[in-house]
């Protein structure tokens, strides 16, 4: 609304912002068009979403926090004002401009106040405000210049904009680039940064803190407000993970801090409906006095969960506890087995936990299942255990397989690439398919259910298959946001398996060495063909959980 009373056009819009599934990153400078345009029907639909989620936090007695003007704007304000100064930032991650290096407004020009302040009206015309206002300008995005006085009135330039609009605002800003570009982000940078607004009306999220805190290496924040944050998942990835003891312990420590100015406590996963426990422990955190005692807790925890005490699912998650969930040091959660990655010779099999406490789990929590199986808990989470024992074991296979090519021992290369192929990956994908939540069917169709015309469901549906395959054109962040999903592992991952054993094979059989960018080539044709297979996947499960896991189990429980 406001670009087009600025006098932009229809197309000059289109080519700025992202498709639904990727407008996260257009709104922090990072990507434009990718995956776009956006219908108008999905603006009237967010619009009308929007009103029903402002009225139902203000009614919890939650705080709305709108979304204000960080400095981006589309090339098309050049057109309709040719005085006005903007830069180009650089391109972000792997993609080139095409689809990045989107133009920042400089904060001292006009422009950066009128633009700024017209999109705050209109935005606290349209849904009332509380006050508080987000916005990040340099987020993965490195600035112009590092000359302290100009990110001072950067800063001071985004704060005004929101003060024109409404005089009591409160910037919320992620502290995310802090720890993400630190030789950029010294110490007179982010003190520059913070200070150009005026202490007491930022409060800065430290986004990470549960693995990389920055309050503790800029004097909290130079006096400015922060919120100790759990990030714990990136893209949305299936797998067991947590730092129990990081959580256990950061936020408390992060009070008794020399000079602490710690607000509260935050969750900010990329993607949540994975590792339920986590997010239970660090919400329960913001009540207590001190640390927990974990191990009495989750025994608790698996009662509470199930409905039904139970010595084997207690037992269970013991197990889970001091292994998955107790990640130590810098732990980044992008899940890397080989299961969701492209294959190649030289992939990641390293674990921060003993494989074999997992392996335990599962044996223990299939024996609780004439007690428990009537809980939808329950039966959740012996498919994630059962997920996370297969997708170890495909790490097996993996490394069985390696082993095999690099002896050029061709029998067993077969035998062990037979055995994933033919049997594991599709077991696996059975199991997937036997729960509502891991199925990609439903995945695919809460992104059409969305559309209003079949066009429109089109382009839903390739936006939500290559968010978790491709991520951009070409595999610009391949397998960022990987998911195990019954009928993604059948039709992506284990076709791109298919295809490795059998170039390996042919490699051993012709005595032509592999080369892993004339497979990454043939490899992206199958990716891609995936995006536009036009299958539709069943967006209601079938078969029974317990069987298919005890089925697996008696298999493959090393």
């Amino acid at each position: 609304q406001v670009y087009r009373n600025l006098g932009l056009n229809q197309s000059e819009i289109d080519k700025y912002f992202t498709g639904p599934a990727f407008l996260a990153w257009n709104r922090m400078g990072n990507l434009r068009r990718w995956a776009g345009p956006l219908p108008p029907a999905w603006h009237f639909k967010q619009l009308y979403l929007q009103y029903r989620i402002v009225e139902r936090m203000r009614s919890l007695g939650m705080t709305t926090v709108l979304p204000a003007f960080a400095g981006h704007v589309p090339q098309g304000i050049l057109r309709v004002f040719p005085r006005v100064n903007a830069t180009r930032l650089g391109h972000w991650s792997h993609f080139d401009c095409a689809y990045s290096c989107i133009y920042l407004l400089d904060p001292e020009d006009p422009m950066f106040q009128v633009i700024g302040t017209l999109f705050l009206k209109e935005l606290i015309k349209e849904f009332g405000t509380d006050h508080v206002y987000s916005a990040d300008t340099f987020n993965e995005m490195t600035p112009l210049s590092s000359d302290p006085a100009y990110l001072s009135r950067v800063s001071n330039a985004v704060f005004r904009s929101m003060t024109g609009a409404d005089p009591k605002a409160l910037w919320l800003m992620q502290g995310w680039l802090f720890q993400h570009q630190p030789d950029f982000w010294q110490p007179a940078q982010v003190r520059a940064l913070l200070h150009g607004v005026p202490l007491g009306r930022m409060i800065v999220l430290d986004l990470f803190a549960e693995s990389k805190p920055v309050y503790q290496w800029t004097e909290s924040f130079y006096g400015q407000p922060f919120i100790w944050c759990m990030l714990h998942n990136f893209g949305g990835n299936h797998g067991l993970f947590g730092t129990v003891e990081a959580i256990n312990h950061g936020p408390f420590a992060a009070r008794r801090f020399p000079n602490s100015t710690m607000v509260g406590t935050g969750l900010v996963p990329e993607g949540i409906e994975q590792n339920d426990m986590v997010y239970e422990l660090m919400n329960e955190l913001g009540w207590r006095q001190e640390p927990l005692d974990l191990p009495s807790w989750v025994t608790r925890y698996a009662q509470r969960r199930y409905g039904a005490p139970s010595a084997a699912a207690a037992g269970a998650w013991r197990l889970l506890l001091r292994s998955v969930y107790n990640c130590t040091g810098v732990c980044v959660n992008h899940n890397r087995s080989p299961l969701v990655r492209r294959p190649s010779l030289h992939m990641d099999t390293e674990l921060w936990y003993n494989a074999s406490d997992v392996y335990e789990a599962w044996r223990l929590l299939l024996s609780a299942g004439a007690e428990l199986g009537s809980s939808p808990a329950f039966l959740y989470d012996l498919v994630d255990v059962t997920r996370q024992a297969a997708q170890q074991l495909v790490s097996d296979y993996y490394l069985s397989i390696r082993q095999a090519f690099q002896s050029h021992a061709l029998p067993e290369l077969l035998t062990a690439g037979g055995v994933l192929l033919y049997d594991l990956l599709p077991e696996l994908d059975s199991l997937l398919s036997s729960h509502s939540l891991f199925l990609l069917g439903r995945w695919l169709e809460s992104a059409r259910a969305m559309a209003t015309s079949d066009r429109e469901a089109e382009q839903y549906e390739l936006n939500a298959r290559n968010q978790v395959t491709l991520w951009g054109p070409s595999g610009n962040i391949l397998d960022y946001a990987n998911k195990q999903l019954g009928g993604l592992v059948l039709d992506y991952y284990a076709v791109r398996w298919s295809l490795f054993v059998s170039v390996l094979v042919e490699s051993l059989n012709s005595g032509r060495p592999f080369h892993q960018d004339q497979f990454n080539q043939a490899v992206f044709q199958v990716e891609r063909g995936f995006i536009y297979n036009k299958k539709r996947y069943p967006a209601v499960p079938a078969g029974d959980t317990m069987e298919i896991s005890r089925k697996l189990f008696l298999k493959y429980y090393p």
